[in-house]
């Protein structure tokens, strides 16, 4: 006897809607892409399906997706005209393991500068590491899905899709990572900015005199010979208040917008104003 769905014919698919995310490549930055290769290789079964999802992504069928601390939300158009429910669960790290993973991150100067300018440093999972935990799911018990299709494989291809649409999303956003861990950006960079200016560091020794032999006061401040010819370009691939806002509020302002708010006009047009200056030779 053959099940009366198998009697069935599909009828046709829904178009995807027009506010669908369209994958267009996945894992074109180095943490995109391991988010995409640890699901790859969490197992071979994991693995397989993953590529069900794939078209899905491209076409545009997932929407609605809302990344917060351990979980992910989405909805995917499917064959029926209600969208299917998605949901990805991945363990939020505790505050332990996070205040030592900041720790770790403001002990390495290239962590932390790149941190602070928006990147995510490669390495940027030793600290988690050191921790005692991983910023990208390892094994399949690290994540659960759900899914309000009928499909029981783990992952069904709506699930797949949006894990594909989230290692875009990665690419995009890379504190996204974060974010599914369990702490927003803003945090973290205050957390980091914290833990640097508060180290215990001891204070320099106190010099009483300094002896320079040779060296004349008068002279002290001049060239000592002709200088090389120099020259110098001013590139402007950054945005003028980008400086501000890294740098977050200091500790006495009050105003209600932040400094990049207020300042990030006038820095603009005194940089714009010095390049003029410098290329005309004024």
């Amino acid at each position: 006897m053959i099940p009366f769905w198998r009697d069935r014919k599909p009828g046709p698919k829904p178009p995807p809607p027009e506010h669908g995310v369209q994958m267009k490549r996945a894992g074109t930055t180095w943490w995109g892409q391991r988010w995409i290769d640890a699901l790859l290789t969490m197992s071979a079964a994991y693995g397989s399906r993953m590529a069900r999802g794939r078209t899905y992504a491209r076409r545009g069928r997932t929407h609605d997706v809302e990344v917060a601390a351990g979980v992910v939300r989405a909805k995917v158009t499917g064959s029926r005209p209600e969208p299917y429910d998605i949901e990805i669960r991945i363990a939020a790290l505790s505050d332990p393991t996070w205040d030592a993973a900041i720790q770790s991150m403001a002990a390495s100067a290239e962590l932390e500068a790149s941190l602070l300018a928006g990147r995510m440093p490669e390495r940027i999972d030793e600290a988690f590491r050191a921790a005692g935990a991983s910023l990208f799911p390892a094994q399949t018990k690290d994540l659960t899905t759900e899914c309000s299709c009928p499909d029981w494989a783990n992952p069904c291809k709506h699930v797949a899709a949006t894990h594909y649409v989230l290692g875009e999303c990665f690419d995009r956003d890379p504190f996204l990572l974060f974010e599914l861990r369990g702490r927003p950006r803003d945090r973290v960079l205050a957390d980091l900015r914290a833990a640097r200016g508060g180290n215990d560091s001891p204070p320099a020794a106190e010099v009483d005199s300094v002896s320079l032999r040779g060296v004349r006061a008068e002279a002290y401040d001049l060239v000592p010979g002709g200088l090389p010819p120099m020259q110098f370009t001013f590139a402007n691939d950054r945005a003028a208040d980008g400086v501000l806002a890294r740098m977050g509020r200091p500790a006495a302002w009050q105003l209600e917008e932040g400094p990049a708010e207020v300042l990030g006009a006038v820095l603009g047009a005194a940089a714009q104003r010095a390049r003029g200056v410098a290329g005309s030779g004024e």
